[in-house]
């Protein structure tokens, strides 16, 4: 009875494969492992990617609709507030009030920012695994 690997040609399960065939089927697998982990850490650059750009969005959405929202609920607030206190106290209140908002909207792009994570963690511990299997194979 003949095992799979015997059947596939595998070199390696031959008693009389040769070094250079032997070495040959390691540069083989060695190349593949190496494209695979370049496809997968390529993968996770992209989804890290895309993460930033959902945060550079929101701060960029945040400015302009926050630039808008400030100029014209500050003039209305302005104009309100007028009718009981002078105008320059009444747009000094307003301003604050904004203020504390544009910082919320900061710290909530900053946490989406820290979010962000360029190195690929996967692709760093396949590579790890696979100098492993390179070590046990060689011995």
């Amino acid at each position: 009875m003949t095992d799979v690997a015997t059947q596939a040609g595998d070199p390696t399960t031959r008693a009389d494969a040769s070094t250079g065939e032997l070495a040959s089927e390691v540069a083989k697998d060695v190349s593949t492992l190496v494209r695979q982990e370049i496809a997968l850490a390529k993968v996770e650059l992209q989804q890290e990617a895309k993460t930033a750009g959902v945060a550079a969005g929101a701060f960029g959405g945040a400015g302009f609709a926050g630039y808008f929202v400030l100029f014209f609920l500050s003039l209305a607030a302005v104009y309100a507030l007028d009718s009981v206190m002078p105008a320059g106290w009444a747009a000094l209140i307003v301003a604050a009030v904004w203020a504390v908002v544009a910082g919320v909207l900061a710290l909530l792009g900053k946490k989406k920012m820290n979010q962000f994570n360029p190195k690929p963690e996967r692709t760093i511990e396949t590579v790890k695994e696979d100098v492993q299997w390179a070590k046990t194979r060689s011995s």
